[in-house]
């Protein structure tokens, strides 16, 4: 038992990994779609690439949604409205016409045409309350074919039969001048405009409803295509009716209901896809950035950001399929990069793009443009700590996005009208979408304790706490630090390091000295030296533990594990060289040996470009104060005689450097020196 709790123990981070990789595959096969995937890839007006197609089940031809939205549109102009005829009001009209007669009329018109007059209000009245009279104004022609109910019974009559109300007026007068009443005009249209009230109104209710069963009763099919039928041939052009063909073939497989057998085989299909995707991940980690695969952190923060995009996905394509474009995934490749780089920020983004090739429409499509979004993004993307160059490449991505899409309507619809300028807003939404990535990896840094160059940026600040300190306390090295940052992010440049991180590391690898700053000399401001008190051992053990002190102090004000780096690494395993011979020369005559370990730097070695730099940079300017007169040739003699003694000793085997970048490095540092020891031409006095 305890043999298996200690190889437990002893592969705790291996086993880990293997949880991570089976959790992460899980998850995503568990958000993914459980339906069967439509096994050809096509597009309208491109050749069928596949061998000849038979219909393997019988399926209906599904109309576009072109077409059912033309169907809806006619049925909307074409629906009969039911109009209601209220019968009490022409009842209540005509009782109140005796009354309302002898209040317009005189004593004297009404003895004199008294009864011709009521036979003409009641004529007039039966006539206009025939089909009633309306007050509400439909935007409908007059042979518009309505439907008048009255009581339970429906009539089919013409619109333009209803009277309106704005029409009242001359309905009136007309009616008027054929009886021959026009001496009674004025009275008459007063009379029927006090006592006359619409009738008919537009029954929504009823309408809406009768409306609302006609559009229900669309049929979303158009034909049937029988099982064997032939759908198209190898070499056939995909046009408007093969490819509504297909379209209606891969809904109904896709949406085909599967047996709970199929169910799990299509499951166990997407968890092979899937894991064998995160396995590639896995493995190219492993092989080309063991650092990170060492780091358990790194790698979760990996699958993290995987996991993140795919939900994310999901989710809008959940909400409505056609927005899918909105999410930014460029956002991924940006965040490995300003953490990693971009080797590894590329790579994990397409197998981003493979993995959500298995469930979205037009997988070519849109595989084509995330990976070609993600290239640019790496291209494109150099200090991401610069606001301008992250909105210049913002604006880069937007825009390949939009020539791509341009370019794919182009070939499959044969004309730039047909450009659906909805996607292109979605484009345009995506890549502002990409400015989050900003705050995004701001809270990666506190939730993952990791560093951006953002983060750099904040610490390249001598005004900050720490080198503030270190100033006040150990100026000669402070200055000696910007010096050394200077030298190293010059070299860094010139090999495409990361010349930020170099600075940085550069600025802080020495804060260890300032627990005893005096025991260095570019901190002794007179002719003492404690030096001269001590045994040439103790005086190396205190410039050896100012490593030991530095990370203590990084620690203590939460730099950064990439920045300790450069602490540990700066003197890698070399050794304390004036110490051990102070030590040779006194132990001279005794015949003691000197043990060299207790002059030597406890490592480890730089294992990155970037804390080669600054071993190389580091030792050179320290040792440049020792020049009495610098001269050109003396200058490079003396770089060269000192990174070629750190190469014999074997400091930069673990560096991933080559020779030629070492080459480089020197030739910068040599100009560099030059340019601080130039020769000045003596003033007189």
């Amino acid at each position: 038992m305890s043999k298996f709790v200690n190889s437990v123990y002893k592969n705790q981070a291996l086993i880990y990994k293997v949880f991570l990789y089976i959790l992460t595959t899980a998850i995503i096969v568990y958000l993914f779609p459980k339906g069967s995937k439509f096994k050809y890839e096509y597009s309208k007006g491109q050749p069928w690439q596949y061998e000849n197609l038979y219909a393997p089940f019988d399926f209906a031809i599904l109309k576009s949604n072109q077409e059912i939205e033309a169907e809806k549109e006619d049925i909307r102009s074409k629906h009969t409205p039911y109009y209601e005829y209220n019968e009490n009001i022409p009842k209540q009209v005509v009782n109140s016409l005796d009354a309302e007669i002898d209040a317009v009329f005189s004593d004297s018109i009404i003895n004199r045409d008294g009864v011709r007059l009521v036979k003409f209000t009641r004529k007039t009245l039966d006539d206009l309350y025939t089909d009633g009279l309306l007050q509400e104004i439909e935007p409908f022609e007059d042979s518009r074919i309505v439907y008048l109910m009255k009581g339970n019974e429906a009539e089919e009559i013409v619109y333009g039969s209803i009277i309106k109300q704005e029409g009242l007026r001359s309905y009136i007068n007309k009616k008027i001048d054929i009886a021959g009443l026009q001496k009674y005009e004025n009275e008459l249209t007063e009379l029927f405009f006090d006592i006359v009230q619409p009738n008919v109104s537009l029954n929504e209710e009823l309408t809406q409803q009768d409306l609302q069963s006609k559009l229900n009763a669309i049929s979303y099919t158009r034909g049937i295509v029988n099982q064997g039928s032939r759908i198209i041939a190898r070499g056939e052009v995909i046009d408007g009716n093969r490819l509504g063909i297909l379209n209606s073939l891969k809904s109904e497989y896709e949406s085909k209901v599967w047996s709970t057998s199929s169910y799990y085989v299509v499951v166990f299909g997407y968890v092979l896809l899937v894991s064998l995707s995160l396995l590639m991940l896995t493995l190219f980690i492993k092989k080309y950035r063991p650092e990170i695969f060492d780091n358990n952190t790194k790698v979760t923060f990996i699958f993290f950001n995987i996991l993140f995009c795919v939900l994310l996905t999901v989710g809008v394509m959940k909400f409505n399929v056609k927005y899918v474009y909105v999410v930014p995934l460029c956002i991924l490749p940006l965040t490995l990069k300003a953490f990693f780089d971009a080797r590894l920020g590329l790579f994990t983004h397409v197998i981003l793009v493979l993995i959500l090739g298995f469930i979205v429409p037009n997988s070519y499509e849109y595989m084509f443009l995330q990976i070609i979004g993600g290239i640019v993004t790496i291209l494109t993307v150099s200090e991401l700590y610069k606001r301008a160059n992250l909105f210049i490449s913002v604006g880069q991505i937007t825009g390949v996005y939009l020539f791509a899409y341009f370019a794919f309507t182009i070939i499959q619809e044969g004309d730039l009208q047909e450009i659906n300028y909805e996607t292109l807003l979605i484009f345009l939404i995506a890549g502002f979408a990409t400015l989050f990535v900003q705050p995004l990896i701001y809270a990666y840094e506190k939730l993952f304790g990791l560093v951006s160059d953002m983060s750099l940026l904040e610490l390249s600040d001598t005004n900050s706490k720490l080198l503030k300190e270190l100033s006040n306390k150990a100026p000669g090295t402070f200055h000696h630090s910007l010096n050394v940052a200077n030298l190293a992010e010059a070299a860094a440049n010139e090999i495409g390091a990361n010349s930020m991180l170099v600075r940085v590391g550069a600025l802080y690898h020495d804060v260890g000295k300032m627990s005893n700053p005096t025991f260095f000399t570019e901190n002794q401001t007179t002719s003492v030296n404690p030096h001269d008190e001590l045994e040439p051992k103790e005086s190396a053990q205190i410039i050896i533990n100012h490593v030991i002190h530095g990370i203590e102090i990084a620690k203590k004000h939460n730099l950064p594990d990439r920045l300790i780096d450069f602490i540990r690494t700066h003197h890698g395993t070399s050794v304390v060289y004036y110490f051990y011979k102070k030590e040779q020369a006194r132990l001279k005559d005794t015949n003691q040996d000197v043990n060299i370990k207790d002059f030597t730097y406890p490592g480890p070695e730089p294992f990155s470009k970037e804390t080669a730099i600054l071993m190389m940079s580091d030792s050179v300017e320290a040792a440049s104060k020792s020049l009495k007169e610098p001269t050109a040739n003396l200058i490079d003699n003396f770089v060269e005689k000192i990174i070629d003694k750190q190469m014999d000793e074997g400091q930069f085997l673990n560096a991933d450097i080559t020779f030629k970048e070492i080459q480089i490095i020197k030739k910068v540092l040599k100009r560099k020196l030059k340019n601080i020891y130039h020769l000045r031409i003596e003033y007189p006095e």
